[in-house]
């Protein structure tokens, strides 16, 4: 999938069948249910889900939080905008489906 179709899918009311966790919540961060997001990611134990886990942490403001996730992610602190981290996330994600 690429990231221009992943994005044409969060207009939809449900996400695309068999998406890894990290798109899931992913997408889910993007239809504004934090919550939702957030849970898939606490059930991922895969880099990856680290990764949203951090963006999720920075979108609620919990800098110490996100950085933790950031580490176990192996990823850099994110200093763009939360929306040029998520096409960067989705970017990444969807070149390995």
């Amino acid at each position: 999938m690429t990231p221009s179709a992943f994005k044409s899918t969060v207009s939809q009311s449900k996400p695309p069948a068999g998406l890894a966790g990290a798109l899931a919540a992913l997408w889910w961060a993007a239809k504004g249910d934090w919550d939702k997001a957030h849970t898939i990611v606490m059930n991922d134990d895969s880099r990856d889900a680290a990764w949203v886990h951090a963006y999720l942490h920075r979108l609620e403001g919990d800098l110490d939080n996100a950085r933790y996730w950031y580490r176990t992610a192996g990823r850099p602190v994110s200093h763009g905008t939360a929306e040029a981290e998520w096409d960067e996330i989705i970017a990444v994600l969807a070149a390995l489906l």
